[in-house]
């Protein structure tokens, strides 16, 4: 007997964060579905943060904040375990660099946009500029590069399905879930409050806290000085962060629509942008 209640505590520094979460979890009758339930966070992240396969998360800040959310979940101290996922990241080193860089994760605390990212926004543009310039062709006279992004924006919701057939391997589904704010520093004021002014959460985030947005909120909306360092997913997938730079936002709509249509209008700005610059030197 004794030597069976002992096995735990010599078993625990070697299963790491993950071991420790799992025996928890184990220890307060919870299942895998309840903790995602409870924390809002994928199953399949859960499991590979049992598994301490955290190069299987987005990226190094989704890592830790999952895993101080699953802590906190099941009254584990969320700072140990905090520490823990930074000492295994740091172990895995340029292992973790290398197979976070293919993940699409835009929202990377370091902030760079990859080649693959923007070779796939271009060609997302493309087809939706395409796309509206054959919808509105019976309609509108062809005019400027802008009228062009607003015909292709119109056309892609009008007529989904020309879009589609018309070149089988665009852009996957968009994403669909519950709205995920994710800090990727320490000390981020934010506030979120709905259509009615009505405050649903206002603190400053440390570095990997995350907000899940109610799905019950109605028109919820953010404000904040620091939008650069907010990450945002929407159902586990990384859809960026909600700017790229230093400036304060109030009122923005953080619904799943509405930030989807900004990711789409922003993709639209990046392939029209660099046009002009590349054809000056050239002359």
């Amino acid at each position: 007997m004794s030597d069976e209640a002992e096995l735990p505590e010599t078993e625990l520094p070697l299963d790491g964060a993950g071991g420790r979460l799992r025996q928890a979890r184990e220890a307060a009758s919870m299942t895998i579905e309840q903790v995602a339930a409870k924390t809002r966070i994928p199953q399949r992240h859960l499991i590979s943060i049992e598994a301490n396969d955290f190069t299987a998360l987005p990226s190094r800040t989704y890592a830790i904040g999952f895993s101080r959310t699953y802590a906190r979940s099941v009254d584990v101290n969320d700072q140990e375990i905090a520490d823990q996922v930074r000492a295994h990241l740091a172990e895995a080193g340029d292992d973790y660099e290398e197979q976070r860089s293919v993940t699409f994760e835009p929202g990377d605390p370091a902030r760079v946009p990859s080649r693959g990212l923007a070779w796939f926004s271009a060609f997302a543009a493309l087809l939706l500029i395409v796309g509206g310039l054959a919808f509105f062709r019976g309609y509108f006279i062809p005019g400027s590069g802008p009228a062009s992004l607003i015909s292709g924006e119109q056309a892609a919701a009008d007529e989904p399905s020309d879009t589609v057939e018309g070149a089988s391997a665009p852009a996957p589904a968009a994403p669909s879930g519950q709205v995920v704010f994710t800090s990727l520093q320490d000390g981020v004021w934010v506030k979120f409050y709905d259509a009615e002014g009505e405050r649903l959460m206002e603190k400053q985030m440390e570095e990997g806290e995350t907000y899940a947005v109610p799905t019950d909120a109605a028109g919820p909306q953010v404000w904040t000085g620091q939008p650069e360092a907010l990450a945002i997913s929407i159902g586990g997938q990384s859809i960026g962060t909600l700017s790229d730079e230093s400036q304060i936002v109030r009122d923005v709509d953080v619904t799943a629509d509405a930030l989807l249509a900004a990711q789409e209008e922003s993709a639209l700005a990046a392939q029209d942008e660099p046009a002009d610059p590349e054809e000056n030197p050239s002359e």
